[in-house]
């Protein structure tokens, strides 16, 4: 799986834990489904994901 497709994935099950977190548990949780939706937007500006960084630094580089 290539990095892209981690990044999306990950990306992706965090959004839809964290609507799930504020559905049954506290809607504060939608904080972090912010959190989530402006690192991709600022991503997508500056070329610059965290994920990718950490992903990287865990060997998880997609070769």
């Amino acid at each position: 799986m290539s990095l892209d497709h981690r990044i999306r994935l990950i990306a992706g099950t965090f959004i839809l834990a964290s609507l799930a977190g504020a559905r049954w548990h506290d809607p504060r949780w939608l904080w972090f489904t912010a959190f989530v939706g402006a690192n991709l937007i600022q991503s997508s500006f500056t070329r610059w994901c965290l994920m990718e960084d950490i992903l990287k630094k865990l060997g998880q580089d997609g070769s």
